[in-house]
């Protein structure tokens, strides 16, 4: 069964909740994992989005989907901004002692 266009912002917003779940366990790996995840999905739609049009009925349902995914996002980078300053902080470190 092939996807439509509205299945492919459910399922980037399945892994966008994924990768919120993981960045509140701090697990960035897993993070880093679903977010490769969220970027073939969001490819695969932009894809998908030349041969099809979203139906009428699933635009309402798009633009909570996105919101959804926006507050993921904000939330996921709040919760990393301790660990990209650590991380930066010491690869500034290894640098001084090369």
């Amino acid at each position: 069964m092939s996807k439509t266009l509205i299945d492919y912002y459910l399922a980037i917003e399945d892994s966008s909740r994924k990768m919120l779940s993981a960045a509140e366990s701090k697990n960035w790996d897993q993070v880093v994992q679903f977010e490769g995840a969220c970027a073939v999905l969001i490819e695969q739609l932009r894809l998908q989005a030349r041969s099809e049009e979203l139906l009428p009925e699933h635009r309402a349902a798009k633009v909570k989907i996105m919101q959804r995914i926006l507050m993921n996002d904000a939330q996921i980078r709040y919760l990393a901004e301790p660990w990209l300053e650590e991380f930066e902080r010491s690869q500034d470190e290894a640098q001084v002692w090369h």
